[in-house]
């Protein structure tokens, strides 16, 4: 890249150790496990983003055994699951994990109040026009100035680039979206069991290919209802909301409710290899990749990909994050379940349901989280059923490493 004179020499004032683009989750992760280390304590930080985050506008599920990072936020933590279907239904126990919650206005208050207690930290409101690097630097444009830095961390994913609006006419990849509606809702009465949280509900019509409920209790009459999809297409938004209604009055049993609070949500579930990097700027969430293409999960594969750069980075090496074996391997897995919802050969909820059915319920966590054993995945591939998976799992193979 060549810099424009009219910026150089304000760029030169304007020099950063680290820019990181976009202050969502996944931005914000990075920063904060930045702050946390010593190595950083004298690194110049720039957090560039259009959007002021202060409200709920999302909120992320996740297990985890210990206690994590973000331990102070979570907003509530259930002991144990319950999945439900017409093919199996019963509770998943689950420790020594714990499901947790955390709302992301406390994720967003938490993390700005801990960068105003670190130097050399700035946050700066503004629309990104432009990322990119030469051979030394890594460039940030915005507002018609230019700022710059050893790297860039990129949460931002530009849908307007040609190959993502390809890819859902793309045959060579998968492609389903995982999208949602959700409901704080609050209940004249105590109703509900705080311990316990309906994890997957798949006793709702799957004519619009998977679709399941959760319902998330957050106080003895309050909870968090979710009505969520991976189809191909999205939904008028009048029907998100009536099978909201349906599902309460009629399967919940739940007469009388108020909404506190709603939430939408989409993201892309498919086995695209999004680019790890270009140059010095290194892509983060999931337009790095983050995203569990086959569930939608992605705060925790944030953490451990933020931590990874945090390695390499105090080691004095390139902050890029190649894919490995196991990434490889866990690759497949997605690829294989994606391909057959997406044929519409098996539906999710006879497929989870066999999972949880057939295997420990932290079997299949650790499976979610791609850190499972090889014992572990044999078991988890033996219960599903093989005249879907096999065929399957053949064609992603080939796929996957002939191309």
């Amino acid at each position: 890249m060549s810099l424009p004179m009219k910026h150089y020499f304000w760029a030169l004032q304007k020099k950063y150790d680290y820019i990181i683009a976009g202050s969502g989750a996944a931005g914000l992760s990075l920063l904060m496990q930045m702050m946390l280390h010593p190595f950083f304590k004298t690194k110049r930080i720039a957090v560039i983003d259009q959007a002021e985050k202060k409200h709920n506008d999302r909120t992320w599920c996740f297990w985890e055994k210990d206690k994590g990072l973000f331990d102070e936020i979570v907003h509530h933590r259930w002991s144990s699951l319950l999945f439900e279907s017409n093919y199996w239904s019963g509770p998943l126990q689950i420790a020594p994990y714990q499901y947790k919650m955390i709302r992301s206005a406390d994720f967003y208050a938490y993390v700005l109040a801990a960068a105003k207690q670190c130097p050399h930290k700035d946050f700066i409101s503004a629309k990104i026009s432009k990322i990119d690097n030469d051979e030394r630097y890594a460039y940030v444009t915005y507002d018609d100035e230019t700022i710059q830095a050893d790297y860039v961390f990129s949460s931002l994913m530009d849908l307007s680039l040609p190959q993502l609006q390809a890819l859902p006419q793309n045959k060579k990849y998968h492609w389903l979206l995982q999208h949602f509606k959700g409901w704080v809702i609050e209940t004249p009465s105590d109703i509900f069991d705080t311990t316990t949280a309906r994890f997957m509900d798949f006793r709702v019509s799957q004519q619009y290919g998977t679709t399941f409920m959760y319902l998330l209790p957050l106080a003895p009459n309050k909870a968090l209802v979710e009505y969520t999809l991976f189809t191909e297409n999205l939904l008028p938004d009048e029907l998100y909301k009536n099978e909201l209604i349906h599902y309460l009055q009629n399967m919940a049993g739940i007469p009388q409710w108020n909404v506190l609070e709603e939430e939408n949500g989409v993201i892309p579930m498919t086995n695209y290899p999004f680019p790890v990097s270009k140059g010095r700027i290194i892509y983060l969430g999931t337009s790095g990749g983050q995203t569990k293409p086959s569930t939608g999960y992605t705060f925790q594969f944030i953490q451990k990909h933020s931590a990874a750069i945090i390695d390499r980075l105090v080691q004095g090496k390139t902050p890029i994050i190649q894919r490995d074996l196991q990434h490889q391997k866990f690759g497949l897995y997605d690829s294989t379940l994606l391909h057959v919802m997406q044929k519409g050969q098996l539906g999710g909820d006879a497929i989870f349901a066999a999972i949880f059915k057939a295997c420990k319920a932290t079997s299949v966590l650790r499976f979610l989280d791609n850190e499972s054993t090889i014992a572990e995945d044999l078991r988890i591939m033996q219960s599903v059923p093989l005249k879907h998976f096999l065929p399957a799992a053949m064609k992603e193979l080939k796929r996957h490493f002939l191309g």
